[in-house]
């Protein structure tokens, strides 16, 4: 039987990219997906079985909870999280000197505060029954300290506090908090800014111990992994997927 047979499984920013190559691997394993995103999270979801697509905004508050409300009252249960959803591609690398406070809040806000409001909604339904898994997409950039993205950098490091903290609190009730931090990824947003693929795709490869570039299928199996019953006595963890650039 596959490893989420039965299993509501929801992905923010599953409509594309990483998120969307995470939506199909969690598919394959049997869960149910709930797709929430910006953009086309209802024509994602009609490619799954049963599939729900819901136009969120994770940074809003309301959204979010509309976000539980509706996933508990379609499918009674809420399994896994996978809190994908954040701002990168679309980023102007410069001195942090010349950063925006605006823009710099504006990342804070869909990177972080985002997981924040989704676990606070979405937790009570994984308590009720009997527990569930969360996986956080972070960043291989907090371990480097990559300069020029300073608010990314920053927000992504937090999402690794967050995992650990949010780990220690909610291991009483048999929800697993862990965290995956990928390398530079040929993402469909990535590829969509080739000024950013120019300044960072070619030192990333040269700078990896498998020297290739990664696509959004190199994250799949550790994300899925962690949705799984196999890794019910994991928790807390932060798991670089990289291709060998950084090892800690």
């Amino acid at each position: 039987m596959p490893a989420l047979e039965g299993k509501v499984a929801i992905v923010t920013g599953g409509a594309q990219g990483i998120g969307r190559a995470i939506a199909d691997g969690l598919a394959a394993e049997g869960a149910r997906i709930v797709v929430a995103d910006l953009q086309r999270a209802e024509e994602t979801a009609a490619t799954y079985p049963e599939g729900i697509g819901l136009t969120v905004d994770v940074s809003k508050e309301d959204d979010v909870e509309r976000l539980a409300s509706e996933v508990v009252e379609r499918c009674g249960s809420i399994d896994v999280l996978v809190n994908n959803a954040g701002l990168y591609a679309s980023l102007e690398m410069r001195p942090f000197t010349e950063i925006p406070l605006d823009e710099w809040r504006q990342v804070m806000d869909v990177n972080v505060a985002s997981m924040f409001l989704t676990c606070r909604a979405l937790v009570p339904a994984m308590r009720e029954h009997d527990g569930g898994k969360i996986v956080n997409i972070s960043s291989g950039t907090p371990f480097r300290g990559v300069p020029f993205l300073l608010h990314y950098v920053t927000s992504k490091g937090a999402i690794v506090a967050l995992t650990r903290a949010l780990a220690k609190e909610l291991g009483k009730d048999s929800i697993q908090v862990n965290c995956v931090a990928p390398g530079f990824t040929m993402s469909d947003g990535v590829k969509a800014h080739p000024e950013v693929v120019e300044a960072l795709r070619d030192v990333s490869v040269a700078a990896r111990t498998i020297q290739r570039d990664q696509v959004p299928e190199d994250v799949v199996g550790a994300v899925v992994f962690l949705c799984t019953s196999a890794a019910d006595f994991i928790t807390g963890q932060t798991m670089v997927i990289d291709g060998g650039q950084y090892f800690h």
